[in-house]
């Protein structure tokens, strides 16, 4: 993860008493007529190589229309080390729009490594993602004006005109936007099984991918051994997100500096943030930053809006916790560049793949968590910057919305592992307790100290011991493990 301060915005993570019977015994059957395979040979970042098999699976686009075309999703298969192999273990990237295989190119690879102790690992890319086809990127850029400070009702007049510009672009192309959801990813999941001849899988799922994995257990619950979540995100959790969680992230942050003798130098967060709120309401400050594609100075105008959107997303994951002392160093002694570089990235920035964004759009939200939303909004420093553009975006989609069904809770009796973490502001450890009601033999696992990024998903051995525990269909052995204390990154005046 990188360690400057720089928004990411993806336009995007008891004992239990039920012995599940023997999975009947797995191998990769003859490949089916919608199935393909060819050998493969994976490169991590770091140089590693392993053989496994690229597979290329044909689906409907969408399989509401009788008439629909084919597309392929693609995945790669790494073999069990296992001498009699259980169900082979899917892996679901999060975003939306994150790629399965390209997953394994980074750190997660010695964890993925260590599953296949239990039967084969298949890294998916989901349709509309890393290789699968047809890509759904659209070449447009956002293009939000530089020299005011962001505005949301603005902005999203302008985003209009990008959004029917990308729809456009990718209809020409033959493509059915309204193919690409929760639902079919969950069904790509169910033929997949099939084609490969498992009459088990285990799900492993991060993020976006444990929505789409409970998806697949209310859809297919058949087909389903065991799974486990890392940062839950329920049925209703994949759109829009809660203030009052945002509030508490820096509400936490406030308690950990107090704690770190580095940050002596630095006001309190909370008091801080209120002060830099109120600066910015007052005067919006201009400021320059670089171009990193003409490596050229440019002004930029922020203000209060941007400071909140900024600081919202960031805090909810790893690398922006670590990070904020700095950015709030910088801001507190006028230096507001991290401000305006920030901003000139996502202004200027590319609009990317469709498919989270009718993916995000067709999961929606329900009503009482809308109203909900609005009420937190006005109680949260950072009020509703978390959510932009969230749900105004979707109107200019076709509203393509699941319904009220698919939002309603999922309840099973598939052995379900929920991992959490105590620092996590996108998926809190409220939101795995309430999905876990709806599983009579679900388990908690909750880290101490970590937040939504690698060290909730791939990092820490005690962790991973404890996976393999419960895919090998044991209780897990804890439900609390710590990696604290929580470490801000140097401030570099």
């Amino acid at each position: 993860m990188p360690k400057s301060f720089v928004v990411k915005v993806a336009f995007f993570f008891c004992s239990i008493s039920f012995a599940a019977g023997p999975a009947a015994p797995y191998s990769l059957q003859q490949e089916s007529a919608d199935l393909r395979l060819e050998p493969y040979s994976l490169v991590t970042g770091r140089g590693q190589k392993i053989d496994a098999d690229l597979g290329w699976l044909t689906v409907p686009e969408n399989r509401s229309n009788p008439s629909s075309r084919l597309i392929e999703i693609a995945f790669v298969r790494f073999k069990s080390t296992a001498q009699n192999p259980g169900p082979p273990t899917i892996y679901l990237a999060g975003g939306p729009g994150g790629s399965g295989i390209d997953t394994a190119k980074g750190p997660a690879f010695p964890l993925l490594m260590a599953l296949r102790q239990i039967g084969d690992v298949i890294l998916l890319d989901q349709r509309g993602t890393g290789i699968s086809k047809p890509s759904l990127v659209c070449s447009k850029a956002w293009d939000f004006p530089l020299g005011q400070p962001g505005a949301p009702k603005a902005m999203l007049r302008l985003a209009k005109i990008r959004m029917s510009e990308c729809v456009h672009q990718l209809e020409s192309r033959g493509i059915d936007l309204n193919g690409y959801n929760t639902n079919e990813s969950a069904d790509d999941v169910e033929a997949l099984s099939k084609a490969i001849g498992a009459a088990k899988v285990n799900l492993w799922g991060i993020s976006y991918g444990t929505h789409l994995a409970l998806t697949i257990i209310r859809r297919h619950e058949a087909i389903i051994n065991r799974a486990i979540l890392n940062g839950v995100e329920g049925p209703d959790e994949a759109m829009l997100k809660l203030p009052s969680t945002i509030q508490g992230q820096l509400t936490k942050l406030n308690n950990l500096s107090h704690s770190d003798a580095k940050l002596n130098n630095l006001p309190e967060i909370l008091p801080l943030t209120r002060n830099l709120l109120n600066q910015l309401a007052k005067k919006p400050v201009t400021s320059e930053a670089v171009d990193p594609q003409t490596n050229q100075k440019i002004k930029v105008t922020v203000g209060k809006w941007d400071f909140q959107f900024f600081t919202a997303s960031p805090i909810t994951q790893t690398w922006g916790l670590k990070g904020l002392p700095s950015f709030y160093y910088a801001l507190f002694k006028g230096d507001f560049t991290p401000l305006a570089q920030a901003a000139l990235s996502f202004r200027r920035g590319q609009i990317g793949s469709m498919m989270p964004w009718m993916t995000i759009c067709a999961s929606g939200a329900s009503e009482e968590r809308s109203r909900r939303i609005k009420r937190e909004a006005g109680q949260s420093l950072l009020g509703d910057a978390i959510n932009f553009p969230f749900p105004q975006i979707c109107s200019f989609l076709g509203k393509p919305n699941l319904g009220r069904d698919f939002r309603a809770p999922v309840r099973s009796a598939v052995p379900v592992l929920f991992v959490s973490g105590t620092l996590d502001g996108r998926t809190p450890v409220e939101q795995a307790e309430e999905v876990q009601k709806g599983f009579s033999h679900g388990e908690h696992l909750v880290v101490d100290g970590a937040s939504h990024g690698f060290d909730l998903f791939y990092f820490f051995p005690k962790e991973r011991e404890i996976m393999l525990e419960f895919l090998k269909g044991n209780s897990i052995s804890t439900t609390r493990i710590s990696i604290l204390p929580f470490q801000f990154n140097p401030v570099n005046p």
